[in-house]
């Protein structure tokens, strides 16, 4: 089983891989040509740095392409008033005090440092299909785990960024 995807991430990463094999790889292929062009190969950098630029782009293609065959696709299948995907849910943390605001998103779009929580992480295992009101005890390990209450759940469509590796 590979990524978890929604319909959405499907056609960015497909638009991203078009984008990579229609523009991006006639301009790295012609970058390579023209440093090579330049004369001996052992004491060109700009020759190392297109055909360097070239292969990351090829990589990322196959990545993809990859990613594309073996991934899963998922829906929302929360209630409007339940913690799904694309929705944005405030937090209450009951150990520090603290509020936050958290969208929970395909593993792909993750990016806890800007809110961005993953339904595969421990804390977005807990919110799915929770209500405002509930407390929702967040199960890191045998060991370690925290309490948090939901303050508000409202459906976000806002486009996130798929993340870059």
């Amino acid at each position: 089983m590979g990524e978890k995807l929604t319909k959405k991430d499907i056609e960015k990463i497909e638009e991203e891989i078009r984008h990579r094999k229609l523009v991006l790889r006639k301009d790295l292929i012609a970058a390579v040509k023209e440093a090579r062009s330049h004369g001996d190969l052992s004491e060109n950098f700009e020759y190392y740095a297109a055909k360097r630029e070239k292969n990351i782009n090829e990589s990322r293609i196959r990545y993809l392409d990859k990613m594309l065959r073996f991934s899963e696709v998922v829906e929302d299948e929360s209630g409007m008033d339940e913690a799904g995907l694309n929705k944005l849910v405030e937090l209450y943390f009951e150990n520090d005090e603290e509020e936050m605001t958290v969208k929970l998103v395909t593993p792909i779009r993750g990016a806890s440092l800007d809110g961005r929580i993953s339904i595969e992480s421990p804390l977005g295992k807990a919110l799915i299909g929770k209500k405002a009101g509930d407390r929702v005890k967040v199960v890191i390990s045998d060991k370690v785990l925290y309490y948090v209450q939901i303050k508000s759940v409202v459906l976000d469509d806002e486009d996130d960024e798929i993340r870059k590796f």
